[in-house]
């Protein structure tokens, strides 16, 4: 079968170590199935992979991809839940197990014309979405769901700021936040991504770093290093910040005089449970809310796609289909 797959690593040059071509059919242990691809999105996860991070050399060469919706072996509409791990073993959670992977990590990932699963990790794919929508909520926009209705603990009405629109999470946490009734704020070095954004159904936008009108009740932070003291400065006392992601740099300081003086609260977060993902596609179903898709590429031409996500030249998720 057709796939696109890391052979090497290189930090520096990441598209060096892709490679698109023939891959032997996929195993399915006992407990597992097969879903034949219909659509599948490109994360930074894929990225990262590229260059060594949470992806092993003796386990090279890896199909990369997390995120797939396509049919299984008895004819149904399904979305991948891409997190293989054991829910009791995470005390109810299965993001919590110790020994839990994504996709591409440990097994052969989404990027193919079929991919293996756990039977437990198929959800219902809504007739209202359509694959290439669906293809887009295992990853980006179930860390967004988990992030807004699950850790950042906010009620309709309150507002939140999200740094960095443009990528794939942050879209989703625009688009979530207003159908959801939150006043949402977006900030993005670039004009054309912060006009782009109150398109989606922000309500404001602001420069990164900007000051703002007043102090949010949540900031939604997945840049990292370049944002974190705008993020906690932007909060009110008693507020909170949501982190799940750091592309800019993990080590910022940490102003921890703030944190406890103002009584901040950082909270984790880590994409979500299969009950989460089927939670989204119905609340999508249901509010009309839809992702943003920047563009649709054939997974033959996949190496476009990961150049434009390098490159920071996107809007909205990269969909490919086999």
């Amino acid at each position: 079968m057709f796939a696109v797959t890391a052979t090497q690593f290189d930090a520096d040059d990441p598209l060096t170590g892709l490679s698109l071509g023939e891959r032997p059919e996929p195993e399915v242990p006992a407990g597992w199935t097969t879903v034949t691809v219909k659509a599948t999105a490109l994360n930074h996860h894929d990225l990262w992979s590229l260059k060594g991070v949470g992806l092993s050399a003796d386990r090279l060469p890896m199909i990369l991809g997390c995120d797939a919706a396509g049919v299984d072996e008895d004819g149904n509409e399904v979305i991948v839940h891409s997190v293989i791990g054991d829910a009791d073993r995470g005390g109810g959670d299965e993001t919590l197990d110790p020994k839990r992977s994504l996709l591409s990590e440990a097994h052969p990932g989404t990027f193919a014309e079929r991919v293996a699963v756990p039977r437990r990790n198929l959800v219902p794919k809504p007739a209202e979405l359509s694959f290439a929508e669906a293809a887009c909520l295992p990853t980006a926009w179930l860390t967004a769901y988990r992030m807004l209705f699950d850790k950042a603990d906010l009620q309709p009405g309150a507002t939140v700021l999200v740094q960095g629109a443009g990528g794939g999470v942050a879209t989703a946490l625009i688009t979530l936040g207003a159908a959801a009734g939150y006043r949402v704020w977006a900030t993005s070095r670039s004009e054309g991504k912060r006009e782009r954004a109150l398109e989606l159904g922000a309500d404001a936008v602001f420069e990164s770093g900007a000051r703002l009108p007043e102090r949010v009740d949540a900031v939604m932070e997945t840049v990292g290093q370049a944002t974190w003291s705008h993020s906690l400065k932007s909060l009110r006392p008693g507020g909170r910040i949501v982190v799940s992601g750091a592309t800019s740099g993990q080590v910022p300081p940490a102003e921890l005089n703030r944190v406890f003086f103002l009584q901040l609260s950082v909270v984790g977060s880590t994409m979500g449970t299969r009950d989460q993902l089927g939670r989204l596609a119905r609340f999508l179903a249901k509010s009309g809310a839809r992702p943003l898709i920047d563009r649709e590429l054939p997974l033959a031409e996949a190496r476009e796609g990961f150049a434009a996500m390098h490159e920071g030249d996107l809007f909205g998720k990269i969909v490919f289909t086999p």
